[in-house]
């Protein structure tokens, strides 16, 4: 179908009553979130295969900077060449296989402290310590082009950098398919990261933070004080390759019995959980006001709601701003759009910002821990950006900062779930239809699993 945005295509995916749920395993086993034996396939399988997160471009803004990338044991270092490219390479020398580097940092070449081989930036063997030889270096370790550093694909895609451990894996956009074009009309590559940027260790595997924030309803129980704005019935849903988008309309149908001042109040409460949208709420109330008689009693036009005067605010300020909204539909303006990239990407994304969550399983190797990443992205003009840039926060082990309210009742609630799903006796899950993209998501990770393995 040809659409003038591409968002529009989520705009007219069908709705959880419109669903054909034959396809999709509603009993989920337990034994994936703690069996060992699980946990290695997916180790082999799915982690040393798949494109995962490693950080973001603007994290090496200048060719040599570098950082270190870690997924259970294996080491990997990006770096920024001469060319402005970002390149991956496994983080080992190739004369005894020394790590290279640990952290981050800047070079103007990679020297191995062990015997001091050294690697330009691009990976490629440059010297080699003979002091006591003479004659080139290939006549001392053999053809120099042979040995560079082992390089392993890696590609930005929305200001993110994405690594795979597979040499031979499908190109970064082959993968993403439909995500390309539909993340691509935000400006996500602009944004930065603001007000929170924390990694902390959690006691539950990596796929019960996946599954916690593919579905809304657990908010009559976690999340009480999102009801008045949020309605799940009124989701949509759209699947396509191994991945996954949904809607969560602020106002559908239990706006509609609102009157017009509790819409608006419900409205009030978004920047609490979207601080971004803090900016649009002054014009929001502006255009909220201009439909209040002499007596100050709230009557819309027939045809207006407090969502479509959050739609016309929300546009107007980051026009004015500088953002370039011409790509995204009037429901973006208002919803929120929550993507999973599969495995571990899931971004719950509007239009003047984006909270990231990823997770990868605990590099101490307990299936029932893992690591999570928490980042909230905010639009900002160019030259506020820097001013405003939240630095990462790692939380140590038994340590713990709370985060908002919400997010802190997530944390809480992944934990205990891991709790009960270790209890032997307790052989599957089994899912409402509200959480059918959960049931997808396990259906894609069984497949691939199954793939790889050969069956």
């Amino acid at each position: 179908m040809q659409v003038a945005k591409p968002g529009e295509r989520v705009d007219v995916s069908p709705l959880i009553c419109e669903l054909d749920f034959t396809p999709f395993r509603m009993r989920v086993s337990t034994e994936r979130y703690y069996s060992r034996e699980h946990h290695e396939r997916e180790r082999e399988l799915l982690w040393m295969r798949a494109w995962q997160v490693a950080g973001r471009a603007d994290e090496l803004p200048a060719p040599g900077d570098w950082k270190e990338y870690r997924i259970f044991d294996q080491s990997f270092v990006l770096v920024r060449g001469k060319d402005g490219q970002i390149r991956g390479f496994v983080n080992a020398c190739r004369h005894r296989g020394n790590s290279l580097c640990e952290g981050k940092g800047h070079a103007t070449l990679f020297r191995c402290p062990y015997h001091n081989w050294s690697y330009a930036l691009d990976g490629r063997l440059i010297g080699v310590a003979k002091p006591d030889f003479e004659g080139s270096i290939e006549d001392f370790v053999g053809p120099k082009q042979e040995l560079g550093l082992v390089q392993i694909p890696v590609e930005c895609f929305a200001g993110f950098i994405f690594l795979n451990p597979d040499q031979s894996a499908e190109p970064l956009a082959s993968f993403l398919g439909e995500a390309v074009e539909l993340l691509s009309a935000y400006a996500l590559e602009e944004m930065v990261p603001v007000g929170l940027n924390t990694r902390e260790p959690l006691d539950c595997n990596w796929k019960i933070v996946m599954d916690a924030f593919q579905e809304g309803y657990h908010i009559q129980g976690i999340h009480p004080e999102l009801i008045a704005a949020m309605d799940e019935s009124k989701e949509r849903y759209r699947f396509f390759g191994d991945h996954s988008v949904a809607t969560a309309p602020f106002g559908a149908a239990n706006m509609a019995n609102l009157s017009p001042e509790e819409a608006v109040e419900a409205i009030r409460f978004l920047p609490t959980n979207f601080p971004g949208m803090a900016d649009v709420m002054p014009r929001f109330e502006e255009l909220v006001n201009a439909g209040r008689g002499k007596d100050g009693t709230l009557e819309f036009p027939a045809g207006v709601t407090a969502r479509a005067l959050l739609q016309q605010a929300t546009r107007e300020i980051l026009t004015a701003k500088g953002m370039d909204v011409g790509k995204l539909t009037d429901i973006q303006m208002s919803d929120n759009h929550f993507y999973l990239l599969f495995p571990n990407f899931f971004l719950t994304i509007r239009p003047e910002s984006a909270t990231l969550i990823t997770a990868v399983p605990h590099p101490g190797g307990d299936p029932e821990k893992c690591i999570w990443h928490v980042t909230m992205f905010q639009w900002l003009p160019p030259e506020e950006r820097e001013a405003h840039r939240t630095p990462i926060t790692e939380i140590a082990e038994g340590q713990h900062v709370p985060y908002y309210i919400t997010l802190e009742q997530d944390y809480v609630q992944m934990q205990r779930q891991q709790r009960g799903l270790r209890q032997r006796k307790l052989p599957y899950e089994a899912l409402s239809r509200q959480e059918v993209r959960l049931a997808y998501f396990h259906s894609i990770l069984d497949a691939w699993l199954a793939r790889r393995a050969g069956r």
